[in-house]
């Protein structure tokens, strides 16, 4: 199946109201950044906000976008008569933090502690309706010491899927590391280069996304006031996926227009394994963008995932 339409996952579904109480959201706010995940949509990031631009920066129209883990293996599977989503079919197994194609994840575990947002999900599926994946996906999101700008998260997922069961053995398959959707106003999309340079990348609406190829693993979404929001993802060795969906300029975090950034990584994800990264998410102007990836790359560009195999 071309890569093109494994990228449409987190674009289109079966629209799920994006309400909740106060009380499923968490969040931590320095002053300068705020952050929070949301119980009631499986503990991805739903909020992302800084002083120069108090509202959020998120998506969170419906399971398929938000910023969270999203992972890909086995084969593509024709599961219609079980009430697969005729829009995805065939279809790997594909856990998704957020849920499925009609229905929120949970997340079992959800707590705040010492400046940190800590998190268990059981991902939903994203080709069936509400069939959760063998699967937990933990997440630790916190601020970047010495930078109040910056959040830095920490992602492990572990498959529990049965051996020999129907989608197979291990295979390459390319991974969002992770997948992020913005509100749609931040349109101007560009890739660090490094050195204070930028470079902009153009994309007619999607999917199909558009493919960059970021230098310093860095590529950044930005409005027409100069505020913005980049991802650092220093593990990925691929292309990344980018680009709108659909027109307009909406700040409303439930609108279905939106923007989509993917670093992406080719993973082999056995049945049993575990699978662990980081990235790092940083908000601002250009300059104070800019600064912060400089601090990034300096430290983290030699980080590595890991995979393990029980």
């Amino acid at each position: 199946m071309p890569f093109c339409k494994l990228n449409w996952i987190t674009v289109f579904c079966l629209f799920i109201p994006a309400v909740c109480s106060a009380e499923d959201v968490l969040k931590i706010d320095n002053g300068v950044t705020s952050v929070g995940i949301d119980r009631s949509k499986g503990a991805a990031i739903t909020w992302l906000s800084s002083k120069d631009y108090p509202g959020n920066i998120v998506n969170i129209a419906d399971p398929g976008r938000l910023i969270q883990q999203s992972y890909y293996a086995g084969r593509h599977l024709d599961r219609t008569a079980e009430g697969q989503s005729k829009a995805w079919s065939p279809w790997t197994w594909n856990p998704i933090q957020g849920g499925g194609v009609g229905s929120w994840a949970r997340a079992s575990t959800f707590r705040r502690d010492d400046g940190v947002l800590y998190s268990e999900t059981t991902p939903k599926l994203w080709d069936m309706p509400n069939e959760e994946a063998k699967a937990i996906m933990r997440q630790w999101t916190s601020f970047e010491p010495s930078l109040p700008n910056t959040i830095v998260v920490k992602c492990e997922f572990v498959s529990q899927r049965d051996e020999g069961d129907r989608w197979g053995p291990v295979a390459l398959r390319p991974q969002e590391l992770p997948a992020c959707y913005f509100t749609r106003n931040f349109n101007r999309v560009v890739s660090y280069l490094g050195d204070g340079e930028w470079r902009p990348e153009k994309q007619p609406p999607g999917p199909p996304w558009g493919k960059a190829a970021p230098p310093k693993n860095a590529m950044a979404c930005f409005n027409a006031d100069g505020q913005g929001i980049a991802v650092f993802s220093p593990t990925t060795k691929g292309h990344w996926n980018f680009g709108p969906h659909a027109g307009g300029l909406s700040n409303d975090p439930t609108a279905g227009p939106c923007m989509h950034v993917a670093p992406i990584d080719r993973i082999n994800l056995a049945p049993k394994s575990t699978f662990r990264y980081r990235y790092w998410l940083v908000v601002g102007d250009r300059d104070t963008i800019t600064k912060s990836l400089d601090v990034l790359w300096q430290k983290y560009s030699s980080e590595h995932s890991e995979l393990t195999h029980p």
